[in-house]
């Protein structure tokens, strides 16, 4: 008959089998609660860009409507409608991984502050994160020159502030795929990179076409 001493664990063996137990439970809560709060937080450069950038397109929005409705070329009237509907749709995606990151909308923390700190410092045609001025953005008064303006004026001017306008939102798109590798977020900025490069080539033929050349690049 075995010696029950010998068959039954021991205390010591008993205390660190007990704490095996209660790290592997601890272990398993983390990675349930770590699962569910995983998402971006409000200071994250992945809701900075979400925010940011749906501000971004709603300013090219804007200005494509007054380019479609004040030109009568066919191929810059679907280059804005091209962005409109693109930029719109973007937008709506952004505000919604806001809405499933359970983020407002709007924050309190300045516009770009996600990329300060990350070899973003910029220049005078490049603002600062610091600022919280984003790249490629027109002033008030030039929306208002391109108001104001009509036929190939307008056009030249549209197509120049546009340009400078999708270089911004490269950089910021470029930006964040330095920060993050979050597979959504990382999927649009590389679209994003992708679909407005080939729009600057685009409006940069249409300029010349127009006997006009580009603003000063905000990415030189």
């Amino acid at each position: 008959m075995e010696n029950s001493a010998e068959t039954s664990p021991s205390p010591r063996r008993r205390m660190v089998l007990g704490v095996l137990l209660a790290c592997l439970a601890a272990a398993a809560v983390l990675v349930l609660v770590l699962g569910r709060s995983g998402e971006p937080t409000d200071a994250s450069a992945e809701a900075g860009f979400a925010r940011d950038m749906a501000v971004h397109h709603a300013q090219a929005v804007e200005m494509s409507f007054t380019a479609r409705d004040g030109s009568t070329d066919d191929a810059l009237r679907l280059l804005a409608y091209d962005v409109i509907v693109t930029q719109t749709a973007q937008r709506g995606m952004f505000m919604g991984w806001l809405q499933q990151w359970e983020l407002d909308q709007s924050s309190e923390r300045p516009a770009m502050a996600w990329m300060a700190g990350h070899g973003h410092g910029g220049t005078a045609a490049t603002p600062s994160a610091a600022t919280g001025a984003m790249p490629g953005m027109a002033g008030e008064e030039e929306l208002g020159r391109l108001r104001g303006a009509a036929g190939k004026e307008q056009e030249i001017l549209f197509l120049q502030l546009m340009i400078r306008h999708h270089e911004g939102g490269v950089q910021m798109a470029e930006a964040l795929l330095k920060l993050s590798d979050r597979d959504e977020v990382a999927t649009m900025a590389r679209h994003i990179v992708n679909t407005q490069s080939g729009e600057i080539k685009l409006m940069t033929d249409m300029l010349r076409q127009r006997g006009a050349k580009p603003l000063p690049s905000i990415r030189e």
